[in-house]
């Protein structure tokens, strides 16, 4: 079967491959904060991201664990690397599509295709040993999961329906 990567994940995938990211391991906070020259504030306060000229900030909120965390941190960063203009003063409907790109790059920043690809999917512990090695929550992995599962099965059929076509 066939995944084909959404322009995000490509985008990604280039990103890390130009930080020479290739392992879960190699997913370091602080180094990928520091590639783009952004301030990591770990903070009792909900997550969040600022800009100032060019004095970048993502504050993570201490309080939640660190799985949380992550997560937080790679939602706010793709509002700093990818979003224009402050949500407050943004249209719904736009602040609406922001969100959701954020929450799509959270899945694919933390747990990228190519790396999730070395695990046995039919492994009954996958999500947990994804939530472990990469460091996020089990809901997140599910959702990766799920996903993927979803992107293999749509080529899948469409490869079947070109098939009867011939």
């Amino acid at each position: 079967m066939t995944y084909t990567a959404t322009a995000l994940e490509d985008w990604i995938t280039t990103n890390y491959s130009h930080q020479h990211i290739k392992t879960p391991q190699d997913i370091n906070l602080t180094r990928i904060a520091r590639w783009h020259h952004i301030y990591i504030h770990y903070r009792e306060m909900p997550a969040r991201y600022d800009i100032f000229g060019r004095f970048k900030c993502i504050v993570v909120d201490k309080r939640v664990s660190l799985e949380e965390q992550r997560e937080q941190f790679f939602h706010e960063l793709c509002h700093i690397l990818r979003h224009a203009g402050h949500q407050s003063m943004l249209p719904e409907a736009f602040r609406e599509l922001q969100e959701w790109d954020a929450n799509r790059f959270v899945m694919y920043a933390a747990l990228p295709y190519s790396m999730v690809t070395k695990y046995d999917f039919e492994n009954p512990y996958l999500i947990q040993d994804l939530a472990y090695d990469f460091k996020v929550t089990e809901g997140l992995c599910k959702k990766r999961m799920e996903q993927i599962k979803r992107n293999l099965l749509s080529n899948q059929m469409i490869v079947a329906e070109q098939k009867s076509y011939v």
